[in-house]
């Protein structure tokens, strides 16, 4: 019988998947490492994401507390992403996801 995962209790692992979930969300925290970026300057870096998709992360990220959103609150509109200080602690472990995912990368293209 297949036991609920509220009946667990909480996996730090989940913990941090749900922050990470997402299709986009690795390769935003991945980009804003370099330092704050414009909402379109994030597009353009990401290949494939859609605006509405970008914006959607982008919230849940802020709403998590790990991007700050700065609005300039200009005309026309001129708002800034970056990491916060709680957000540059998930630094290690996006490089880490990185170093990984080259490793497999490499290990996939061999087997071909």
């Amino acid at each position: 019988m297949p036991v609920s995962k509220k009946e667990v209790g909480e996996c730090p692992v989940d913990a941090m998947m749900r922050v990470m979930d997402g299709r986009w969300k690795g390769t935003i925290l991945w980009r804003l490492q370099d330092g704050p970026r414009r909402t379109s300057e994030l597009k353009r870096s990401i290949p494939g994401v859609t605006e509405r998709m970008l914006i959607r992360h982008l919230q849940e990220l802020v709403a998590d507390g790990i991007v700050k959103r700065d609005d300039k609150k200009t005309i026309p509109p001129c708002v800034y992403y970056s990491l916060s200080s709680y957000g540059r602690t998930l630094g290690p472990v996006v490089q880490r996801m990185c170093s990984w995912g080259r490793s497999h990368l490499k290990r996939l293209s061999a087997r071909r």
